[in-house]
């Protein structure tokens, strides 16, 4: 200090103490209050801590840019509350048979409209189940081999719909996602037991994976494929790598409304 008051004057080194502290802080993220695509690794999706993930399983996440919030809006929500879609699905050679899924435009409308959207334009069409745990989920949706992902046709992520009420119980259809809760695009999973505990909203952040749906025929073709033949993923480094590639994927051959 005495060195800074001889050499520039009590003025001037006042001036340069004072701007030692004026140096501003980044901006904190903004507060969204708000984990598949590659396997959920769902998997489903912004804020300053991440959204709370099973304890028991990988999040079900997607490949999608870590961190994306939604930009674009999908098509305008369906008109009918409840619209059906049929899956056909087939392995190898063999035809498995039909999924029906009926969705719930009332409590998960952007979710809906965002679905309704990539199965109006064929999007789902010839893409895998790459993601098969039997005593977890089947996720699919985003890929056409194992590894090749299909991004063609992908829309901006949407917002996450996962506080409206309905519970990720078996039978039910999801969003997969990363881990910001704002990071579902195209893939989804199918719940094959009650997962309601580990990945309904719950706190601290409140976000959980949005259900918008449940099978309504099909569900043995849903056993089917969660007890296929999987092996570990090796590029999953992990001291205890998952076991959920599917050997043999099964396909969604097609994927249109029920008129």
């Amino acid at each position: 200090m005495n060195r800074l008051l001889m050499r520039y004057g009590f003025w001037a080194a006042l001036a340069i103490l004072a701007g030692t502290g004026c140096k501003k802080e980044p901006p904190a993220p903004a507060d969204t209050t708000t984990q598949g695509e590659g396997g959920a690794k769902p998997s489903e999706p912004a804020s300053s801590k991440p959204a709370a993930t099973p304890t028991t399983r990988p999040s079900l996440s997607t490949t999608s840019a870590a961190g994306w919030e939604p930009t674009e809006k999908p098509k305008a929500p369906p008109l009918e509350p409840h619209p059906r879609v049929e899956m056909r699905i087939r392995q190898g050679n063999s035809d498995l048979g039909w999924i029906v899924l009926e969705l719930d435009a009332e409590k998960a409308p952007i979710t809906v409209a965002n679905f309704l959207r990539y199965v109006d334009e064929g999007y789902y069409n010839g893409t895998i189940f790459h993601r098969v745990i039997s005593d977890f989920m089947i996720q699919g949706g985003g890929y056409t081999a194992i590894g090749v992902k299909k991004t063609e046709g992908q829309h901006e992520p949407i917002q996450n719909e996962s506080k409206n009420g309905l519970s990720n119980e078996r039978g039910t259809i999801s969003m997969a996602r990363m881990t910001a809760p704002h990071t579902a695009s195209s893939e989804f999973f199918i719940n094959v037991v009650d997962n309601g505990y580990r990945l309904d909203p719950r706190p601290p952040t409140g976000w959980g994976y949005a259900v918008f749906g449940k099978v309504v025929e099909g569900m043995a073709v849903v056993d089917r494929i969660k007890d296929i033949e999987t092996r570990v993923d090796p590029m999953d480094r992990r001291p205890e790598p998952e076991k959920s590639v599917p050997v043999d994927p099964p396909v969604i051959v097609s994927a249109q409304r029920v008129k």
